[in-house]
């Protein structure tokens, strides 16, 4: 009988009641070819990979997230509980010892949805990666984590929910956002200023095949995740980056997402987008499964495979190549960046435009942050949507020096509720949110 060297959890949850419509590319289909793979192939029988049932999150665990607009059922279901419940279950397991690393097989997925929620986007209500770090931060004590999100959409929701803080590295490697939703992910994205240089987009061509997501795994990832050493390692394991993925221009296969997952040693991995639903993600997931079990994945292989037909172009290596230098450069630069940002003191504003492109919504977004070399910084947010909502969100975190707390409990009695109908403060230094909304 074959025994897994890495003691691994699974979590499945196909969401059976929630769908987009029943022929969208993100529906239970996506999950329910992987667990007929999974026990044709006999996964379940190998000593040491455990199956776990997904409990559901609280309102609470993911008000500790997000700013839900007007509140949180009115943005999500009982599947988006779920699925992050999912999450939650296989982080737990992974922290009290029960295994040793878990893979969360859930849906629907998560990694777009931003602090502020006012509905759907990129198929994403809750930030489910997002839900289960913050609440193992909050339950186990964990500092410092690293969210690796090799998603081929840029992970703009989960890059948005940490841009403030430090003791969290996200690090998105996906499909230049010149050719593909959500349109962002450059190199100038670097983190808040109170953060900068803890954000790490890796932008590739399209057309990156095996070699070059490895190339940049060995040279660029690694390398950032040993000088970083968190205590946590959070792998969003979306798998449209596959050479035969509908709505993508990626060539990667389910041999390089196994080597991928082997090189990078996720304690925790979460299902994220990947909608070749017959062609890819069982094959893809069974080699992810191994790969975190310890257990040899040589044999994983799509039927249709054909190493020279993906294989990848003198001009694509080169970008790729490019692109490393810079990357690591900017690492390299951080400390200097941030006290440059620092210099300048006081309050930091930007205002910029949000689209929510499954239920069309439009928003506004108006930020200030206060620049903090004791903490991360208080900030606040102005949020307006075209359907009429209007929110303020607060934000002290969860090591906010008493400064910065003074400064949002001001912002918080200062709101005026007329300009603003609901006025979240979300406290992290108490693990408590406060309202005010105005009269109805």
């Amino acid at each position: 009988m074959l025994t897994a060297k890495n003691r691994t959890g699974l979590v499945f949850f196909p969401a059976f009641d929630w769908a987009i419509s029943p022929t969208h590319p993100e529906r239970e289909e996506r999950l329910l070819y992987t667990q007929d793979q999974v026990l044709e192939e006999g996964l379940f029988d190998i000593d040491g990979i455990v199956e776990f049932k997904p409990d559901a999150v609280n309102v609470k665990d993911i008000e500790r997230v997000h700013f839900c607009v007007p509140d949180v059922w009115s943005v999500s279901t009982e599947s988006h509980f779920i699925s992050a419940g999912g999450a939650k279950t296989i982080g737990m397991a992974v922290l009290d010892g029960k295994v040793d690393r878990g893979f969360a097989l859930v849906r629907p997925p998560g990694h777009h949805a931003m602090r502020v929620v006012h509905g759907s986007r990129g198929f994403c209500n809750i930030n489910i990666e997002a839900v289960m770090i913050e609440f193992l931060r909050k339950a186990y004590g964990i500092k410092r984590v690293a969210i690796v999100d090799t998603d081929c959409h840029h992970g703009d929701g989960t890059q948005d929910i940490y841009w403030n803080d430090p003791d969290t590295l996200f690090i998105s490697v996906h499909q230049d956002g010149r050719t593909l939703y959500p349109g962002s992910g450059f190199l100038n994205e670097q983190g808040g200023p109170n953060a900068a240089g803890t954000t790490v987009n890796i932008p590739l061509p399209p057309f990156t095949s095996e070699e070059g997501f490895l190339y940049v795994a060995e040279n660029v990832i690694l390398p950032i995740l040993a000088d970083f050493k968190p205590d946590l390692v959070v792998n969003s394991a979306g798998q449209d980056n596959h050479y035969s993925d509908p709505i993508t221009n990626m060539n990667f296969s389910a041999q390089g997402y196994a080597t991928l997952t082997k090189m990078l040693q996720p304690d925790i991995a979460v299902l994220e987008g990947g909608y070749s639903i017959e062609g890819a993600l069982p094959y893809v997931n069974v080699g992810i499964i191994l790969a975190m079990a310890g257990i040899d994945f040589s044999r994983v292989t799509e039927p249709d495979y054909d190493r020279d037909r993906i294989r990848q172009r003198t001009e694509v290596t080169r970008a790729i190549e490019e692109t490393a230098r810079l990357v690591l450069g900017n690492w390299q630069q951080r400390e200097h960046n941030r006290e440059q940002l620092y210099k300048k003191g006081g309050v930091e504003e930007s205002t910029r435009q949000i689209f929510y492109d499954t239920d069309g919504i439009q928003e506004v977004q108006t930020e200030m942050n206060r620049l903090c070399r004791d903490c991360a910084g208080v900030w606040q947010i102005a949020s307006a949507s075209d359907r009429g909502h209007r929110i303020l969100a607060i934000h002290i975190p969860r090591n906010a020096c008493s400064s910065c707390s003074q400064q949002g409990y001001d912002w918080f009695e200062a709101a005026d509720t007329k300009a603003f109908p609901l006025v979240i403060l979300q406290d992290r230094t108490t693990d408590q949110c406060n309202l005010k909304k105005s009269p109805a």
